[in-house]
């Protein structure tokens, strides 16, 4: 569910360009990016730091597509994002007591050391590799395109990525409900 909240203003993005053009749709995903962080606010009492960097993205870029009338600012703020991201989370591993997805996900899962490092290594990559998607396709294709993969490329990226996630980590997933073992030697 928290997936779709995330795209929530990327949805919405997809449907002003499909009706309107990419200027109405840059000023739909600023200001629904901004009532997401918002609701998340009212609803938690909080917000997380990636939130807000997102958020702070999509005003600039947004706001410099708006200002200057070219849509390449627009088009460069998921690779930007996904670049921070990446950087980031290479940066907690580096530096840090805990990784960047340990501090996320730490409190529903409990990990040893090196498969928090190695999670964390698999979000850097992904960050990295959907930032490159985007510069590709918004070098090598027209705008529609890139519109289409924004919305429907990069989910189906982000769904895929978790998936596998799910599989590295079912590995280390205890079944709460498997009957102790009764051998006796």
């Amino acid at each position: 569910m928290k997936l779709l909240f995330d795209f929530f203003p990327i949805l919405l993005f997809f449907i002003a360009y499909k009706f309107f053009d990419i200027y109405v749709a840059t000023a739909v995903v600023i200001v629904s990016t901004f009532l997401q962080v918002g609701i998340y606010w009212m609803k938690t009492r909080k917000v997380a730091v990636m939130q807000l960097i997102t958020l702070a993205i999509v005003i600039i870029f947004g706001g410099l597509t708006l200002y200057l009338h070219d849509d390449q600012f627009i088009k460069w703020k998921p690779t930007v994002i996904n670049w921070l991201f990446g950087g980031g989370f290479l940066a907690s591993q580096a530096f840090g007591r805990q990784t960047a997805v340990e501090r996320i996900l730490g409190g529903s899962l409990s990990l040893p050391k090196p498969v928090w490092q190695r999670l964390n290594l698999g979000w850097v990559a992904f960050f990295l590799c959907s930032g490159a998607a985007n510069l590709y396709v918004m070098s090598h294709f027209d705008r529609d395109t890139w519109v289409n993969f924004k919305l429907f490329g990069m989910l189906g990226l982000t769904v895929l990525f978790i998936l596998l996630q799910s599989l590295f980590l079912s590995r280390y997933m205890i079944d709460s409900k498997a009957p102790e073992s009764t051998d006796k030697l």
